[in-house]
């Protein structure tokens, strides 16, 4: 049974800079739910396009990889021989969770479990690269040097999954989005301060771009497309083709 997420229900909780830690671990399952549109739409569809863009003796990445979803994911939907996911994640406690959860399932392809800093990791031989809500916690500064990276070990046809949350230039638009966003929360049990002390927890943590400075940057590296193809409120997904 998954824990209720209720880290910022008490009003007299301290607000401290968003961490992935082991209290986050814990109910990460029912805050990912209950706070990311689509969630388990974006998890089944990082299936279907591992099947559709599947590569024999390939790797498969699934970088920020928090709890294992898209590894699982991926795992379940390699349709090659000798191919392996790799799962990286620099959060202690997400990792020691992840290979709890990903131990409980019996296919066959392995997955190989990181506690390590995407930004020293060399991507090789990659047919399929999940980056979900990762990039968005990364410096600025350090985007384009990870794009390009993921770029530069991919094989030829293979593609970049990329979800995040995002901001619009207008700012009317990003506005009503952020309401319609805050309005979801809400009706999946949120209260409006909890809804507060998180945003406010978040803030110095969590730095969005805009889809087309995503694009641009995809396209920058060398990718050949880069096509949205899930919005929800101010949360989007991208597909990119090498």
């Amino acid at each position: 049974m998954k824990t209720k997420d209720k880290i910022f229900k008490d009003p007299l909780y301290n607000i401290v800079d968003f961490e992935f830690d082991n209290k986050v671990a814990n109910v990460f399952e029912d805050m990912l739910k209950r706070s990311i549109p689509g969630y388990s739409s974006i998890i089944a569809t990082v299936g279907m396009l591992t099947k559709l863009y599947s590569q024999p003796n390939s790797n498969y990445y699934d970088l920020g990889s928090s709890l294992g979803a898209s590894a699982l994911a991926m795992r379940r939907n390699v349709v090659h021989p000798n191919c392996r996911v790799i799962a990286i994640d620099n959060s202690e406690a997400m990792v020691n969770r992840s290979k709890d959860i990903i131990g409980m399932d019996n296919s066959e392809t392995p997955i190989d479990i990181f506690c390590d800093d995407i930004r020293n990791f060399k991507i090789e031989n990659a047919a399929v690269v999940v980056l979900n809500y990762t990039l968005q916690f990364i410096s600025p500064k350090n985007r384009d040097k990870i794009i390009q990276n993921i770029y530069d070990g991919m094989k030829s046809g293979g593609i970049l999954i990329l979800s995040e949350k995002i901001i619009f230039e207008d700012t009317e638009l990003n506005e009503r989005q952020i309401s319609r966003y805050h309005n979801f929360k809400r009706l999946n049990g949120y209260s409006d301060i909890e809804i507060s002390k998180k945003k406010e927890a978040l803030e110095n943590v969590l730095i969005p771009d805009t889809v087309e400075i995503h694009k641009k940057r995809l396209l920058n590296a060398g990718f050949k497309t880069a096509d949205v193809w899930h919005q929800t409120f101010n949360f989007v997904s991208i597909v990119a083709e090498k």
